[in-house]
């Protein structure tokens, strides 16, 4: 077997050690947060003005089991960072090692900013928008499984989108992207932030603005840290 060869399947296998890692840490989260996800729900229902219907029994479980595997990705979140973090280090330079290294914690903390953002924010607004408008016209009930639907997306698309300074750092530091391209390039990347808001928000026009404005908002703050990174960089390669 060529070198070439024996050097990838050692990759293969470095990279196979690392999922099972982040998989097996999955696991024994959800079984830890699945003890407690009575309780979860209560905490998440514990403002709505009237209880959560269900429409069968198998209902239940695919509910609690929906939150606990959220909530678990979510513990798990710093693990998976660390391990790809490990996966690539060897191919690093101890400077970027050391420089890298933030964006373990610094994923973590955005993506629960996100959550909160989400959940403490857009969810309460849109909901009472949403129950007013039906006021006087319809007879509100909840099924528990379009709530949890709908609870999750309003909260994990910001999770997620809350990366995107993280994201676009990285890709600075790696040279893919510079804050010039990002100017140049911002009416497009408005386009499509705008596009993409209006596909993952509910059907209004107060979903569409209130997921719209944060995500312009962390296009301008990523422009502003991939000047940082890109001036550090600069000043490193001189």
């Amino acid at each position: 077997m060529s070198e070439e060869n024996m050097n990838m399947l050692d990759h293969l296998d470095e990279l196979r050690k690392r999922i099972m890692i982040v998989v097996a840490t999955f696991i024994v989260l959800l079984i830890a947060v699945f003890i407690y996800v009575q309780d979860i729900y209560e905490w998440f229902t514990k403002d709505l003005d009237m209880p959560l219907a269900v429409l069968g029994p198998l209902d239940i479980i695919v509910i609690y089991f929906t939150l606990a595997a959220v909530l678990a990705f979510a513990l798990t979140l710093p693990v998976l960072v660390f391990q790809i973090w490990l996966f690539v280090r060897p191919g690093l330079t101890m400077k970027e090692q050391k420089a890298s290294l933030i964006y373990i914690p610094a994923s973590f903390i955005l993506f629960l900013a996100g959550l909160a953002f989400g959940f403490y924010v857009v969810l309460p607004i849109v909901l009472s928008f949403l129950l007013e408008l039906g006021s006087g016209t319809f007879e509100t009930m909840f099924t528990a499984d379009r709530y949890f639907n709908f609870v999750l997306r309003m909260t994990l698309p910001f999770s997620i989108l809350f990366e995107m300074p993280l994201i676009v750092m990285f890709l600075t530091t790696i040279g893919l992207i510079t804050p010039a391209g990002m100017k140049k390039n911002r009416k497009y990347a408005y386009f499509a932030l705008i596009v993409l808001s209006v596909l993952i928000s509910p059907p209004d026009l107060l979903s569409d603005i209130l997921v719209i404005i944060p995500l312009l908002f962390l296009y301008e703050v990523s422009i502003s840290m991939a000047k940082l990174v890109y001036k550090k960089k600069t000043k490193s390669d001189d």
